[in-house]
């Protein structure tokens, strides 16, 4: 702090005097601008009004004597690194810490088996952002459950590992483990009588109630076979499934070609309303 020099000041009311009187007020110091902001309520006005009087925390109107006191603005805080919109602190939390890719599978409303799927990557320093457009997709055909059980015609609700992948047809040039076979054909029509031929051309098993880095066609169940398994990413057949999610054929070789086992993808599914939790 430092006080401005002094200049007389002529006037037929006081001279000399009233300088001296506005020096004792303390209205002539400067204010320091970048001082910490004055943890006590702040109050309005002027000095000469007494609305606040100079000090270290507050500033004089520069040009005018008893200026108005003003104080430093805030410092907006900087940007933290973004998070995948729509999911909730609860979500957000189930996802692994290493984790750097998760593919984002929604839905509208609990009992809906319609929704889109993103594709999300985390940069250490801005966040996550997406890597995809929403793709379209089908789940269950009774909706979503974050508490599901064989044969009830519902995806499980959650964050789940993504390891292992497999299929009818060849290999599209996929980073993670691949089992291609015959075993992974299958016919029939689905709930809405379309034909289910070419569903598990691709698929990407979900880790929910498997043991991970083994065949999706494993059917070991860890939980037991009353909490269901076989939950899967596979090609879309036009209408809902068992429990799996499905995607568009180029889809499903577009995921396959971009999960990456040195990212420990995940994928976060549910109805939005559960993922906002």
């Amino acid at each position: 702090m430092s006080a401005r020099s002094i200049r007389p000041v002529h006037s037929v009311h006081g001279g000399p005097r009233l300088a001296a009187v506005l020096l004792a007020s303390g209205l002539l110091l400067t204010g320091c601008g970048a001082a910490a902001v004055d943890p006590g309520p702040a109050r309005g006005g002027t000095a000469a009004d007494g609305g606040g009087a100079a000090g270290p925390d507050t500033a004089v109107g520069a040009g005018s004597v008893g200026g108005a006191v003003g104080r430093s603005a805030p410092e907006p805080p900087p940007a933290g690194p973004k998070a995948i919109p729509g999911l909730g602190p609860r979500t957000l939390a189930a996802i692994p810490a290493g984790t750097d890719q998760a593919v984002v599978a929604t839905g509208v409303g609990r009992n809906r088996n319609t929704g889109t799927v993103l594709v999300y990557e985390r940069d250490p320093v801005t966040g996550w952002a997406p890597v995809t457009d929403p793709w379209p997709a089908h789940n269950a055909r009774r909706g979503w459950s974050d508490d599901h059980t064989q044969g009830d015609l519902r995806t499980p609700i959650g964050v789940f590992g993504l390891t292992d992948a497999g299929g009818l047809l060849p290999d599209p040039g996929t980073r993670l483990p691949y089992d291609r076979g015959p075993a992974f054909s299958v016919s029939g029509t689905g709930f809405l009588g379309e034909s289910l031929a070419g569903s598990f051309d691709y698929v990407v098993a979900i880790n929910y109630n498997r043991v991970p880095g083994r065949t999706p066609l494993d059917w070991t169940r860890p939980l037991g076979s009353g909490k269901g398994g076989g939950i899967w990413l596979h090609v879309d057949h036009a209408g809902p499934t068992q429990g799996c999610v499905s995607l568009p054929r180029g889809r499903m070789k577009e995921l396959l070609r971009l999960l990456d086992p040195a990212k420990k993808p995940v994928v976060v599914m549910g109805d939005a309303e559960s993922l906002r939790r």
